[in-house]
């Protein structure tokens, strides 16, 4: 019977993969030709025969202009981010067992390989090699369009009534903030946390920042020097006075500076020095991107903004669902409060909320911040632990030192209002690939490794399939930090003896003392929150079949956006631009395009989000009618005691090597792990990562795979 089980999920495996390769070809095909209208763009043979085609639209179609650059820029990536989320979808459907033959090829494992580049950190050859392209491709958008304006230079200047070396400026300023379109393009896909195209190319929205932070300082410094290039035009022919302009038919001025002058103030405070020591400054001032983006598109109007379009509008749909998440108080059960200034918090949750190892939960307590949102690494299991999750909070900022002062009270809190977003993680893991997995840690950066063992013991023990040895290495700067490998092992309740078919293997490092501490420890001390009834249990945002929805909610509301539109211009813009001398402002048009935007989004996102809240609210109910008993309060006093009696950490003892007064030798460890594919995750201080990095990159051994797992921003 398991031999045939095993078949069938093979057969299974094997259609859906053979699906994912037909949508991942078809998104491929659309992504290329995508492409082309960028190059083709700034280029003569776009201007000859492509504009006339939609200038010959405009009276033929309602939506005018827009309608045919929408086709052309806008709807091939929304419909990609569809294929993506029925790519995801089938993914989760997956089989969670690798098998043996599958384990070992991944033939990018070459590509992967780090590279430590200073200005950029930890990157891949296929992130240079994506990295180089993307910066072709504005080096050719840049040299096309100078090339395109430069040949009728002369042309422009007298028409605008200005020397040619000024006209020049002109033009340049308008090719530089044309270049700058293209990163601002790409900006949003990074920080769309459920977004369907990043799993796509493997990545998450947590791993994928750094791509945001690259893409934001590129931006910014183009649309600066293609602001004070124009005030240097506008110096230099004698035209100030155009700076407070307002074109209601052309380009705007004001809109543009004021877009860039709460740019400039965002972009200040997220170099390093600022964001990590006035952390809160940064965060509030990031919210100036709203302003920026409204000026942005009154400032250009539809036409170049339709370009930038999908990756914001994607964006605003992952947004407004975080919202709408955000709004509901999560039930917190439970909080354990580490010696080291760490807590680790437990919700409830539904059944049916299924995460991957290594995710993230963003936290809000509005008795500290009612603004901030912080991410923590989810630690449990959803296949351990059906009806909890569980963060681990480390105290290294204003933030969750204040939570955690509240916490260790002596009194103890009987609740905490807490809002969540999330979990958000990796589509799939592959760790079942590796014979070996190496996890390096330094402090808290031994939080997702605690998810990763949790599910490899579900692996062992309840699938009954091999896993790979696990050679643990923890760094601490003190012995109380030692505290947190207790939190390795999951809460009661799950298997007993679950660990025992797991070949693991942890040497704790104490890098500040030189032998034991003879201090006697303190007990972990847990923390039962008394139930509200405005509490809830933490659910899927749109349900169990989530990507089939986002799917449903990215084309509906395009689909809404495009009709509000056409309606705009069926009976308004389109009568007044060729029925009367008067032509439809370009700022007014624009006002309506994000009004019409937001709307579409709102009714589609939370038609979809309350259908799903109605079919989880029996669930939901039952989940709080629970928590309400007095019986289930005793439950939970019960349970506690069982939790702090059941780890079994005679057996974690028997496996923890613990060395004080120095570091461990990496290169030395790494070096003589024995397998033919040895995975190697990195998770803690950036100088941590590097060096791992840089060992696992030297080539001295080819069986090493690395990973790096940062969440700092």
């Amino acid at each position: 019977m398991e031999v045939m089980n095993k078949r069938s999920s093979s057969f299974s495996d094997g259609k859906i993969r053979m699906i994912q390769g037909a949508l991942l070809a078809l998104a491929l095909t659309i992504f290329l030709g995508n492409l082309m209208m960028w190059i083709i763009m700034p280029t003569f043979t776009y201007y000859q025969k492509w504009v006339p085609v939609l200038v010959a639209a405009t009276n033929s179609t309602f939506f005018d202009i827009q309608g045919t650059i929408m086709m052309n820029f806008t709807f091939p990536i929304l419909f990609i981010a569809v294929l993506g989320c029925l790519y995801v979808h089938l993914e989760k459907k997956k089989s969670d067992i690798v098998t043996s033959s599958y384990r070992n090829k991944d033939w990018l494992n070459i590509l992967k390989k780090p590279k430590i580049i200073k200005p950029l950190g930890i990157v891949t050859w296929i992130e240079l090699f994506f990295l180089a392209m993307f910066i072709i491709l504005c080096v050719w958008y840049f040299s096309a369009f100078v090339y395109f304006h430069y040949s009728t230079i002369t042309t422009y200047a007298a028409t605008k009534g200005v020397e040619v070396w000024q006209a020049r400026i002109d033009r340049l300023a308008l090719v530089i903030g044309l270049t700058g379109n293209i990163c601002l393009t790409f900006l949003f896909y990074p920080v769309s946390r459920g977004s369907s195209i990043l799993p796509l190319l493997g990545l998450t929205s947590e791993g994928s920042i750094k791509y945001h932070i690259w893409l934001g300082h590129m931006a910014m410094t183009l649309f600066t020097i293609h602001g004070l290039l124009f005030i240097l035009f506008w110096a230099v022919s004698g035209r100030l006075h155009e700076m407070l302009t307002w074109d209601p038919h052309y380009i705007s001025n004001v809109p543009g500076e004021l877009g860039l002058l709460f740019g400039l103030i965002l972009w200040a405070t997220t170099f390093p020095a600022i964001r990590r020591r006035m952390f809160e400054l940064f965060f509030y001032t990031h919210y100036l991107y709203i302003l920026f983006m409204v000026f942005y598109v009154l400032h250009t109007g539809m036409f170049y903004a339709c370009i930038m379009l999908p990756g914001f509008f994607l964006f605003l749909i992952d947004r407004y669902l975080r919202f709408l998440q955000s709004k509901q108080k999560v039930r917190l059960i439970s909080a354990r409060v580490l010696t080291c200034e760490t807590l680790e918090l437990n919700f409830s949750k539904i059944s049916g909320l299924e995460y991957s190892p290594t995710s993230i939960m963003f936290l809000n307590v509005p008795s500290i911040s009612k603004l901030q949102w912080h991410p923590f690494t989810v630690t449990s299991n959803s296949n351990l632990e059906s009806d909890t999750i569980s963060v681990v909070i480390k105290c290294e900022g204003s933030w969750t030192k204040k939570l955690y002062s509240v916490m260790s009270l002596p009194s103890s809190v009987n609740r905490i209002d807490v809002s969540v977003e999330g979990p958000y993680g990796p589509a799939s893991t592959h760790f079942l690939r590796h014979d070996t997995l190496v996890l390096i840690s330094g402090g808290s950066g031994i939080t997702p490794f605690i998810s990763i063992i949790r599910e490899l013991i579900y692996m062992s023990s309840t699938l009954k399939c091999k896993t790979p040895k696990i050679l643990l290495l923890s760094m601490f700067r003190n012995t109380s930090q030692l505290s947190m490998l207790d939190l390795l092992h999951p809460i009661a309740g799950t298997p007993s003896g679950c660990s025992s078919n797991l070949d693991l293997q942890i040497e704790a490092y104490i890098t500040r003392e030189t032998e034991p501490s003879q201090e006697k420890s303190e007990p972990l001390r847990t923390i039962l929150f008394k139930p509200d009834h405005s509490d809830a249990p933490i659910t899927p945002i749109l349900g169990q079949n989530n990507w089939l929805w986002l799917a449903a909610i990215i084309s509906s509301s395009f689909a809404l956006y495009l009709l509000f539109v056409g309606l705009l211009y069926q009976y308004y813009v389109y009568p007044m631009d060729h029925g009367t001398n008067k032509v439809f402002p370009y700022h007014t048009r624009a006002l309506f395009n994000m009004l019409f935007i937001a709307a579409a989004i709102v009714i589609a996102a939370s038609a979809a989000f309350l259908w799903n809240k109605k079919k989880s609210a029996r669930e939901t109910k039952q989940i709080q009618d629970m928590a309400d008993s007095a019986k289930s309060l005793n439950s939970l006093l019960a349970y506690a005691d069982q939790e702090l009696e059941s780890l079994p950490q005679q057996s974690l003892d028997k496996s923890i090597k613990t060395h004080y007064g120095h570091r461990p030798d990496l290169k030395r460890i790494l070096l003589e792990v024995k397998g033919s594919s040895v995975g190697v995750l990195a998770s803690g201080p950036k100088t941590l990562r590097h060096d791992v990095a840089a060992i696992c990159s030297s080539g001295l051994v080819e069986n090493l795979h690395f990973e790096s797992i940062s969440f700092t921003w």
